[in-house]
């Protein structure tokens, strides 16, 4: 099983940058693929990127690639999400989620792929 905290978030311009941290305690974080979703008031909640248990394979919503960079460091259990060029759009609460499957691939964007969650951290980006 794995604990996860969100931290990182807070209120931004439009173009700026946020940096979001995902750490985690509980045993072999490194078997977990990570993901980040997001939800917006009234919206239902969305994938945001993955990234697999090595880090080799990292994957994007089309509406933030070239903008967010996920990544991860095992050594200190902590996964992050680089925002760039944040959007008002982008305003929401982002979760990471922890999944303990063997595939990656086909399972990386489906919310019911992941068994942990953490509690989330808003993001706020104004005109």
């Amino acid at each position: 099983q794995v604990q996860l905290v969100e931290s990182g978030g807070g209120l931004v311009q439009a173009g700026g940058s946020l940096r979001l941290s995902c750490a985690a305690s509980g045993r072999a974080f490194s078997r977990y693929h990570i993901a980040w979703f997001r939800q917006a008031p009234g919206k239902e909640r969305e994938f945001v990127a993955a990234i697999s248990r090595s880090g080799s394979n990292t994957d994007y919503a089309e509406s933030v690639k070239g903008r967010f960079t996920i990544s991860r460091d095992n050594a200190k259990n902590t996964v992050y999400l680089q925002m760039n060029s944040l959007r008002p759009e982008d305003t929401a609460v982002y979760y990471c989620a922890a999944s303990p499957r063997t595939s990656y691939s086909s399972t990386y964007s489906a919310s019911q792929a992941y068994a942990y969650w953490g509690q989330g951290t808003q993001v706020t980006v104004s005109s």
